[in-house]
């Protein structure tokens, strides 16, 4: 598992696809980049510092920098290959992947600000096989082709393109790690995901347990339940945390009043939204918004 902060974009060396119909041997080599393989049909048999590697249909591999690499096997295949440097990414050894996936996916435990989710875990090695998401990758993977032989200017879009599939191909991996989980129902698993989404990016605006219902087909009372022992915060604690954490965002970065800050966030009422504030942060926003700007000077 490899650790990529995400506010940092890699710079890209090269993007193509390339098509064996013939069985092909993959060259020996040791180079100064990460190479990204994904492949489309076929087989490639590779080995990397002495580990050897099947490579098939739907599978994601990522060479590294500095280790020899070499095929083993002749095989005809369709691949994809993205070589790009960063100068920050660092191999990390997760002993609980499933409490990962939870931590990530889930929030469990905690409600992060935006500035904790920098941080993306990208497999090594890892198998695709739902057609739909597999169709996903490749249309994907043919704008980022297409992009990269475009104009020179190109190159930044596409290396946000190849941060985003970094994101993409972890999140996956993430939601198969925590499926296979069978401490909680995988339908429960799927409706909490999906309804932290659904407050991202609706918490700008009043959501209601009506809203909740018809939105996810279900009681309120009992998806409340589940999201609380999935996550450790009832969905209206979650929310406020969520629109706390966008105020003091704002009350960071701009000069907005108190209210614009609490309408923006979905918390229209000034005095209900100086208490919530109050609530989760410790101080009113207009004791924050004055310590911020004194650590600023």
């Amino acid at each position: 598992m490899l650790a990529i902060p995400m506010d940092i974009l890699p710079k890209i060396r090269l993007v193509g696809y390339v098509s064996y119909k013939t069985p092909w041997l993959h060259f020996k080599r040791n180079v100064n980049e990460y190479i990204l393989y994904f492949m489309k049909s076929g087989e490639m048999h590779i080995q990397e510092d002495g580990v050897e590697y099947i490579l098939k249909k739907g599978d994601s591999f990522l060479l590294e920098p500095n280790l020899e690499h070499e095929g083993t096997a002749k095989h005809a295949c369709d691949y994809y290959y993205i070589h790009f440097t960063h100068t920050e990414i660092q191999p990390v050894e997760i002993e609980d992947l499933h409490t990962l996936a939870r931590r990530i996916l889930l929030e469990e435990g905690s409600v992060p600000s935006p500035a904790e989710h920098a941080i993306c875990y990208l497999p090594k090695f890892v198998r695709f096989s739902t057609s739909t998401r597999l169709q996903h990758f490749y249309h994907f993977l043919n704008e980022m082709v297409q992009l990269y032989h475009g104009r020179s200017y190109n190159r930044t879009l596409t290396a946000m393109r190849l941060s985003e599939l970094f994101i993409e191909i972890s999140r996956e991996y993430l939601k198969t790690a925590l499926e296979s989980n069978h401490q909680k129902s995988t339908k429960s698993l799927i409706k909490v995901n999906a309804l932290l989404d659904f407050i991202h990016l609706n918490y700008a605006r009043k959501i209601t347990g009506a809203d909740i219902e018809q939105a996810f087909e279900c009681n309120f009372d009992y998806i409340n339940r589940v999201f609380s022992q999935i996550t450790g915060h009832t969905i209206t604690k979650y929310i406020n945390q969520v629109r706390i954490n966008h105020a003091k965002e704002l009350l960071d970065a701009t000069h907005l009043s108190i209210g614009e800050i609490g309408y923006l966030t979905g918390l229209e009422d000034p005095y209900y939204f100086s208490k919530v504030f109050k609530k989760y942060v410790g101080m009113p926003p207009s004791e924050y918004y004055k310590r911020e700007r004194v650590i600023e000077e």
